[in-house]
């Protein structure tokens, strides 16, 4: 949508059968998750045109972010941790802490970094507002696209 680029969807059950195919050269491009391309790309046998991310990524820094041509462009996946919504406060932030802490964990850093992915803690608060944000802005591509139910 931001580049005016017109490209068919062709979708796929998961990412394993889109690579294969992208692999045997029966589709053209791919938006693949960097933890299953990575080492496609590092063998060579995938060529990476640009990373979706805000910026650069540590594992493979020689390929641009597509924001570096098309500003303001960010479509990156994430994870995050929910509980019910009646969870206590308290526990919530126990969990929040223990997560935090293990996402500044030298190691674990070391290998999501490894693998293209950037931890982001986060305070519950922050994650409540990342998701609003993210929400707004899909929702924003999504009526820009026409998408509908099926």
């Amino acid at each position: 949508m931001m580049a005016g680029i017109d490209l068919v969807h062709v979708p796929y059950r998961s990412s394993g059968p889109a690579l294969t195919d992208l692999l045997g050269g029966q589709v053209q491009v791919n938006f693949a998750g960097t933890t299953e391309s990575v080492e496609y790309i590092r063998a060579g046998k995938l060529r990476a045109l640009a990373v979706t991310t805000a910026k650069r990524l540590e594992a493979l820094p020689d390929i641009p972010a597509v924001g570096e041509f098309v500003p303001g462009y960010e479509a990156a996946g994430w994870y995050g941790l929910g509980v019910p919504k009646n969870t206590p406060a308290e526990i919530i932030n126990k969990l929040n802490e223990a997560m935090n802490a293990a996402l500044a964990d030298p190691k674990a850093k070391a290998r999501l970094a490894e693998l293209g992915v950037e931890a982001r803690p986060m305070t519950p608060a922050e994650f409540a507002k990342f998701i609003a944000d993210e929400t707004d802005k899909w929702a924003k591509v999504i009526k820009v696209a026409g998408i509908t139910p099926e």
